[in-house]
């Protein structure tokens, strides 16, 4: 997936839901809960925020992204 694709597909995440992401070569899947997507900066790194910590995705290695429905 390139960072342009998996920033399409994180636009909806907006601080209300819950997203999860399968990196090959983990065993253990990353969940950034009431996550944000960062918008695109200078340095063009694929951002997402729960508002305590700055999340750094690696587009190229996401396996799949499950984005939980709004609560």
């Amino acid at each position: 997936m390139s960072p342009d694709q998996l920033r399409t597909a994180l636009r909806e995440l907006n601080g209300e839901r819950a997203a999860t992401f399968a990196i090959v070569g983990i065993a253990e899947s990353i969940v950034v809960h009431n996550a944000m997507l960062i918008p695109d900066e200078p340095d063009h790194l694929v951002k997402v925020t729960d508002g305590k910590s700055v999340f750094i995705i690696d587009a190229e290695r996401v396996a799949w992204v499950r984005i939980g429905l709004k609560q």
